[in-house]
């Protein structure tokens, strides 16, 4: 659980940056995301799915999607969408001046065989 705001007062520790820059990797569940969604909206909808689950996983906003890991979600055409997926998250700074936020996230495909290890696995 983060430390509370009184509870920095006290220590006069915060978080540095390169704490927060990491790396994860992620299996995705995608059929539970696109259960439902018409054939023709499967694919993009899969790519959004993404992206929420990285925003949610890593605290961020600013999600870059790697061409390899779009790649792999259109690999089957727009309708069959794998249903899993394994993704690498990298946290990394923002160096970039006019920034809404410090750090992004790098999301990547990860090709695996099978999906039956336990995951997230810091790197």
């Amino acid at each position: 659980m983060a430390p509370t705001q009184t509870e920095r007062k006290k220590t006069g520790k915060t978080r540095s940056a390169l704490q927060d820059v990491v790396t994860r990797e992620y299996t995705v569940h995608l059929h539970k995301r696109v259960h439902g969604v018409a054939f023709k909206k499967r694919a993009p909808r899969a790519v959004k799915a993404v992206v929420d689950f990285a925003q949610k996983a890593m605290g961020t906003t600013d999600i870059r999607i790697d061409p390899k890991l779009n790649q792999a979600l259109w690999a089957r055409g727009i309708k069959s969408v794998p249903h899993r997926i394994r993704v690498k998250l990298e946290r990394k700074r923002n160096d970039e001046e006019n920034a809404k936020e410090k750090l992004y996230v790098y999301a990547t495909y990860v090709p695996v065989a099978s999906f039956k290890v336990r995951l997230p696995v810091p790197i």
